[in-house]
């Protein structure tokens, strides 16, 4: 068994769309294990996505390797940015309707019918109606500002290279990496208290969670200053990470 400590340290501004509260968009102050499996190229995404989700097939895959990742978790008091953005469409006519901009190809119009709108390309005919989008027209985001810093572990069955930069986030924003394989043992313990972001999901039946402070994002929530009882992996510095954790995506 191999375990690496991996400090992320953000070069840009860094969203994952945690919380959605109006026309504000919030990138909570943690980076999910589900997002790090990806940035830090353990299992691909499809380059076309037609919205179907991979994760059971994606993760499981690593389960059979035994490999996981940690969420990570942001040290020290996390610093934002704020950004704002609009979707207006680049052509000559457009209008913005509920959950959707309308834009016209040449040669054709728009008309509006109560609240839909529908293109029409030639006199006479009723028209195509113009579909909702599930998409934000407008409005603010807050980022992980760079420079950021947060820390993750990856346990491995087997050696492991590691990437020292990775892309993160919906615009892929750059991190540098900063891997360092620590030494462990293996110790049993009660009433162990874990500062560090977990994903309650990915604990196996023998470790036993007391009381912990959940933190709801998607795609599954996760846990901070848990007190544990199981048996732990004994990092230098103090550090336990609980054994056994795989990726549990059958409940998720």
């Amino acid at each position: 068994m191999h375990i690496y400590s991996c400090e992320l340290i953000l070069m840009e501004p860094t969203f994952f769309s945690s919380r959605e509260v109006s026309a504000i968009y919030q990138t909570e102050p943690l980076i999910g294990n589900y997002a790090l499996a990806y940035a830090f190229g353990f299992c691909q995404s499809p380059y076309f996505n037609d919205g179907t989700i991979h994760y059971v097939e994606h993760l499981t895959e690593l389960n059979a390797r035994g490999l996981y990742v940690t969420p990570a978790t942001i040290s020290g008091e996390p610093r934002f940015t704020f950004g704002q953005f609009n979707a207006q469409a680049d052509s000559y006519w457009y209008a913005f309707a509920n959950n959707v901009i309308v834009t016209r190809p040449d040669g054709a119009w728009a008309e509006k019918r109560g609240a839909a709108w529908y293109l029409i390309r030639q006199a006479g005919e009723r028209g195509q109606k113009v579909n909702l989008e599930n998409r934000p027209q407008h409005g603010r985001i807050r980022f992980l500002a760079l420079d950021n810093r947060a820390l993750c572990h990856v346990i491995s069955r087997e050696p492991l290279t590691i990437s020292h930069y990775i892309r993160l986030g919906k615009f892929m924003s750059k991190a540098r990496v900063t891997v360092t394989e620590q030494p462990f043992e293996v110790v049993d313990k009660e009433n162990m208290l874990i500062p560090l972001l977990l994903n309650p999901a990915d604990l196996n039946r023998e470790t036993t969670l007391h009381i912990f402070d959940l933190i709801s994002v998607p795609p599954t929530p996760l846990v901070r200053n848990a007190v544990l009882d199981g048996r732990f992996y004994q990092l230098p510095g103090g550090v336990h990470l609980p054994t056994g954790m795989r990726f549990g995506v059958e409940v998720v």
